[in-house]
């Protein structure tokens, strides 16, 4: 398959400090067009010949030796002619379902959610457990098992996975106070490099990122990323997390951590108590602590129930200090980033996600903008399932998406 042939990690931002790139690359700038054309039709759905040369400015020639190419690798498909506008008939050109499938791997806090995906962003099948907290005596033993599962249920299929993506925090051993895990159990992932374990447990190539970078990218291929180019994600989960998208392209950061919103300090306003972080504040864990004191369960942060007229007082109390807590650090995001939005998702009810955007919108309304453009702030497309999907998502971008790096020659052994 052509525009595999050549495997790229998702871009981060990052470059290995003994090459550097130099003059073109053909057969990198062909895989390149392929990839283009594949990004076209992705982020604006079936299209004619005519329509992929516009927007993509290759030449009808290219374009169709290119999709001429892509369906005799069972990554396009024509569909039925469409007759009854003006001038020729056209084909539209979509993606085919069944030309690629990825597996995605959340290794979150509170869960473990495992999904096979086709090339469209379809999810095929999926395995979840849930926990107390993230033990890995036992948590990879479980994840061999969903696999198998996942396997069995591709079927035939599986031998058209391209590639695994893994979503977990990068540091899942801290903040353990706050989940209540014993100290042995977190601690073990010290010394655990997830993504080569898994790999050694498949086979497959592993694509691995922070899991709010993993969202971010779900977000980027599937959501509000079709119309933005430079946004700041924030993703409430049991902590609260995010992710970077600068000219369109997912942003790790040489440490593969930008957008790490939950570590950002919150000034108290007293000198003599310590800088809390935004995740202190704002994250679900903190509204789970809330409910649990008054009785209800620890679930109840997460769906219709944090909204119930029962509830309501203590998610209100939550969002009082979670607001004005989210809208200092993007404001701060803003003035370096310059962003065009903000978009906020989580794995909280839709109506909740709506209401953090409503009262952080009031707060930013009393800042002073002067020297900064306000960004708009956007509700996020995906929901819960935006870290799992978007493992699922990295091989997909990693092996699909342009990356101009492609047609560039590596000068091996030189020093950046």
């Amino acid at each position: 398959m052509s525009t595999t042939s050549q495997k790229t990690s998702m871009d981060t931002g990052t470059r290995s400090p003994l090459k550097r790139t130099v003059g073109s690359n053909q057969v990198g700038m062909r895989q390149f067009n392929e990839r283009i054309v594949l990004q076209a039709i992705r982020l604006h759905g079936p299209l004619p010949k005519a329509d992929v040369g516009r927007l993509t400015r290759l030449s009808m020639q290219t374009v169709s030796m290119i999709v001429e190419r892509l369906i005799d690798d069972g990554l396009l498909e024509k569909q039925a002619r469409v007759r009854g506008r003006i001038g020729q008939p056209s084909v539209p050109i979509a993606l085919r379902a069944e030309g690629a499938y990825t597996i995605g791997v959340k290794v979150g806090r509170r869960s473990l959610d495992v999904l096979a995906m086709d090339f469209l962003g379809r999810v095929c099948c999926r395995e979840v457990q849930e926990y107390a907290y993230p033990d890995p005596r036992t948590l990879f033993a479980s994840l061999d098992s969903k696999l198998a599962r996942i396997n069995d249920a591709l079927g035939a299929r599986r031998e058209k996975v391209v590639g695994m993506g893994v979503a977990a925090p990068l540091w899942l051993g801290g903040w353990r106070d706050f989940l209540g895990a014993p100290p042995e159990a977190l601690d073990a992932w010290n010394d655990i490099d997830i993504r080569t374990r898994i790999a050694s447990m498949t086979g497959l190539p592993v694509e691995f990122a922070k899991d709010t970078t993993a969202a971010c990218a779900a977000e980027l291929v599937m959501g509000q990323g079709r119309g933005i180019h430079n946004f700041l994600y924030l993703f409430v989960g049991t902590f609260i997390g995010g992710g970077l998208v600068i000219d369109g392209r997912l942003h790790g950061g040489p440490h593969d951590n930008a957008g790490a919103v939950g570590s950002i300090p919150i000034m108290s306003g007293n000198a003599r108590r310590p800088a809390r972080q935004l995740l202190h504040a704002a994250s679900g864990f903190v509204l789970e602590k809330l409910l649990v004191d008054a009785g209800a369960p620890a679930a109840a942060a997460h769906d219709h129930r944090a909204l119930s007229a029962d509830l309501w007082r203590l998610t209100e109390q939550w969002l009082d200090t979670a607001c004005p807590a989210i809208a200092g650090a993007l404001t701060n995001a803003a003035a370096l980033l310059d962003l065009e939005a903000v978009v906020i998702d989580g794995e909280v009810d839709r109506q909740l996600v709506r209401e953090i955007i409503r009262r952080t919108e009031r707060v930013l309304d009393s800042f002073e903008w002067e020297g900064i453009v306000r960004p708009q702030l956007l509700e996020g497309t995906i929901g819960a399932d935006a870290r799992a999907m978007g493992g699922a998502i990295l091989p997909l971008y990693a092996h699909f998406a342009p990356v101009h790096e492609l047609f560039l020659k590596p000068a091996e052994g030189v020093m950046a």
